[in-house]
This record gives C-alpha cells, sequence and structure tokens, in this order.
C-alpha cells in the first residue's frame, strides 16, 4: 500500500510538465479562437466593402431614378403645353428603361405602372387638358407607391451596413474577451512567465485594445511596433486594414452623398439639393433683411437641336454650356440643372438690379460663344431668362415669379432677359 502511494506521487518535474502541457493546450486553443475572430473581422469588412457598399450605391442609384421619375410625372401633370408633355414623356420612357430600375423587379414593375399611366395621361391630356386635374387622385397613389418603395430601399440598405457592422463588433468584442482570457490564463499559470507575455503579448495587446478603441476616420492609422508573435502581427495587420476599410467606407459614402447631390451630366447640383440651399439662404437673407434674386434660364430651340442632331450632341451642349454658366457666376451663387435645358440660379446678396447686369452678360456671352458639337460642326445658341426678386418670398413663390418671367421672354422673341414685375 505505501509502496502503491509513492508511485502515485508526481515530481516537480512531472507537474512542471503536466502544467506546461495543460498551459499550451489551453493557449493554443484560445489562439486559434483568436483566428477565427480574426478572420471573422476581415470576411466581415471585405463583404462590406466589396459587396455591401456597391450595393448600397446601387439602391442610391435606384432611388434616384424612382424620385427623378415622380418629378417627371409632376411636371408632365403640370404642364400646360404639348410640347412641355412630350418632354416630360421623354425623360420617364428613358428613366424606366434604365438599367438600375430594369434589374430590380419592384422598381420594374412600378416604373411600368408609372410609365403607363402618364402615358394615357398624355394622351388624353392631348384630347382635352381638362382631363388632368381628373387624374390627380390616382397620380397620388402612384406618388405613394413611389416614395414607399424609396423609403423601403433606403432602409433596405442601412440594415445591409447594420448587419456587417454588427457581425465586426460582435467578432471584435469576442476577441477582446478571449485577449483578456489568455492574459488571466498567462497571469494564473507562472509569475515569471509573465515577464515574458508582458513584452511579447500584454502589452502589444493593450496597445491594440487602447488603438481599436480609438478607431476612428478621423485619426492617423494605428502604428504598432514589429511584434514578435505572429498572431499578434496578424490583430495589428487586421486592425489598420479595418481603419482603411474604414476610410473606404467614409469615402464611398460621401461619394454617394455628392452623387445624391449632383446632376449626372453636367456635375451642377442637382435641383433637390439646390431647392434645400436656396431655401436656408433665403432664410438667412430675410432674417438679416439683405437682397437676394433668382433666375430661371433655358436655352432656346433646345428641342430642335436634339431632333437634328441627336440626344448625343445635346447632352455635349448641355454640359459646355453648365460649364460656361460655372464659370460666369459668382463663388457665392448658386446654379442647378433643374431640368432638362432649364436651369436655375440664386444670387445671394444681389439685387435684382445688380443679378440682371450679370445674367444679361452672360446671356450676351452665350449668344457670342460657338459650340463644337461631336461632328465637328459648330451652331449658335441663344438663352432666354426670366429674374426675380426672392428678398421677402419662400422658394417656390421666388421660383415661380422667376418661371413666369421665363415665359414672357419667351413670348417677346426670346435671347432676352425679362425681370418679374409683380411682388411678392
Amino acid at each position: 500500500m505505501a509502496g502503491q502511494a509513492v508511485r502515485n506521487r508526481y515530481t516537480t518535474s512531472q507537474m512542471s510538465v503536466l502544467l506546461a502541457a495543460t498551459f499550451a493546450l489551453l493557449f493554443t486553443t484560445v489562439v486559434a479562437l483568436l483566428a477565427v475572430d480574426q478572420q471573422r473581422v476581415l470576411l466581415a469588412a471585405e463583404r462590406l466593402q466589396q459587396q455591401t457598399v456597391p450595393e448600397i450605391i446601387r439602391f442610391q442609384r435606384l432611388t434616384r431614378n424612382l424620385e427623378k421619375l415622380r418629378q417627371e410625372g409632376e411636371r408632365l401633370l403640370a404642364s400646360g403645353t404639348p410640347a412641355g408633355r412630350q418632354e416630360s414623356l421623354f425623360m420617364i420612357m428613358l428613366v424606366a428603361s434604365h438599367p438600375s430600375i430594369l434589374e430590380h423587379p419592384p422598381s420594374a414593375k412600378l416604373a411600368r405602372d408609372t410609365e403607363a399611366f402618364l402615358v394615357d395621361a398624355a394622351r388624353l391630356a392631348s384630347e382635352d387638358p381638362a382631363t388632368l386635374p381628373l387624374r390627380l387622385a390616382e397620380w397620388q397613389q402612384i406618388v405613394t407607391r413611389l416614395n414607399l418603395l424609396v423609403d423601403d430601399l433606403s432602409v433596405e440598405g442601412v440594415n445591409l451596413v447594420a448587419s456587417d457592422l454588427v457581425d465586426m463588433t460582435a467578432a471584435m468584442r469576442l476577441a477582446n474577451y478571449q485577449l483578456i482570457g489568455t492574459m488571466l490564463l498567462v497571469g494564473g499559470f507562472l509569475v515569471l512567465t509573465m515577464v515574458l507575455l508582458r513584452k511579447h503579448l500584454l502589452c502589444p495587446l493593450q496597445r491594440i485594445d487602447r488603438a481599436l478603441s480609438s478607431l476612428n476616420v478621423d485619426q492617423p492609422t494605428p502604428d504598432f511596433p514589429e511584434a514578435s508573435l505572429a498572431e499578434i502581427h496578424a490583430v495589428e495587420e487586421a486592425s489598420k486594414r479595418l481603419h482603411s476599410v474604414m476610410l473606404s467606407n467614409q469615402a464611398a459614402l460621401r461619394k454617394v452623398e455628392l452623387l445624391a447631390s449632383r446632376d449626372d451630366l453636367t456635375g451642377l447640383i442637382n435641383r433637390r439639393h439646390f431647392m434645400d440651399l436656396a431655401e436656408a439662404e433665403l432664410r438667412r437673407a430675410q432674417r438679416y433683411n439683405r437682397p437676394v434674386a433668382i433666375a430661371f434660364a433655358d436655352l432656346d430651340f433646345f428641342k430642335s437641336l436634339n431632333d437634328t442632331y441627336g440626344h448625343h450632341a445635346g447632352d455635349v451642349v448641355l454640359c459646355a454650356f453648365a460649364h460656361l454658366l460655372s464659370e460666369s457666376v459668382r463663388q457665392s451663387d448658386l446654379v442647378c440643372r433643374y431640368g432638362g435645358e432649364e436651369f436655375a440660379l440664386l444670387f445671394p446678396e444681389s439685387t435684382v438690379d445688380k443679378a440682371h447686369l450679370l445674367v444679361e452678360r452672360f446671356r450676351e456671352r452665350v449668344a457670342d460663344r460657338e459650340f463644337r458639337l461631336p461632328d465637328g460642326a459648330r451652331l449658335r445658341l441663344t438663352l432666354s431668362i426670366g429674374l426675380a426678386d426672392a428678398s421677402h418670398c419662400a422658394i417656390e413663390a421666388a421660383l415661380k415669379r422667376a418661371d413666369l418671367a421665363l415665359y414672357e421672354a419667351k413670348r417677346r422673341g426670346r435671347n432676352q432677359v425679362v425681370v418679374a414685375s409683380d411682388a411678392c
């Protein structure tokens, strides 16, 4: 019995080997889990960069086209002329056949319904314009469907980002827990080992934790000293790649915001963004009793240009005109492509008389300019402009007065500036 008891005792060397083996097994398990979490972070980051962001951009393009479809429908129903309705119908059919809409079945169906309704409305209006007001209730139902679909697409895009971010956060949180567990495990086994772990594991992990806690697109890329352990080095490199992905995502989001506020063809701000900026500028001007003027500019006989030379030539002319317009206004002025060949301008800190001089000078500049077409042909264009005082108006009222002045300029023979005479 006594001999058997002696045989069952373990030597210090055996205990050390047992503890070392246990430690090695536990440590290997924890490192493997860390590698799995690192892979989860990398996969989530790659998915966010390669799949989610392009998908969000696709949703933004789709919602922009749906909004354009709604705007053109409103323009068609508000148009008082067959030519205006025809122009709107062309844009509606163009937008409804856009690839971003066709590849999304719900949007494609709604676009077909919208197009069919507006084509029918335009046909009936050509026979009897009085029928248009009777179709407004039905149009409002279509508008509601368009708005609901846009909202659904926006929510779906947000959910895509949220899902990826939740996966990345969970993986990093789990990695932090496992790192803390590793440090406690090391401290529980050998005090002597802590000296080495402090140098090769604990301190690097603390640096990573601090870097992850302060990781932000406004901060520089985390800078780590050369790590002795490959696992630590992998986590540090993952942190750097994560920061790089965050920067890329931030740039992509800014690009999306820019695309959402700019006209695709001319690069000018689009109508929606112009309305937001103009409304804020009018509130500021009216609060401090400062002058502000607004104008509508329209290229004369632009439809004839499209019919004669083709829409590509028309696009080239619009781009050249937009560039010329951007060069001619002041840095503080707002310029947008309002729709088709129509442009809206806002002149802060300008009376109507001062703005009249600016737009008259620009009108003359356009009249003296030769526009070169893709086939080498050159042609001259003229410009009609309606100008109105916006110092005491809401943005919609000011635009309406400028639009009426533009129609008056057209009525008087085009190629001239007409100032709205009526007050708000």
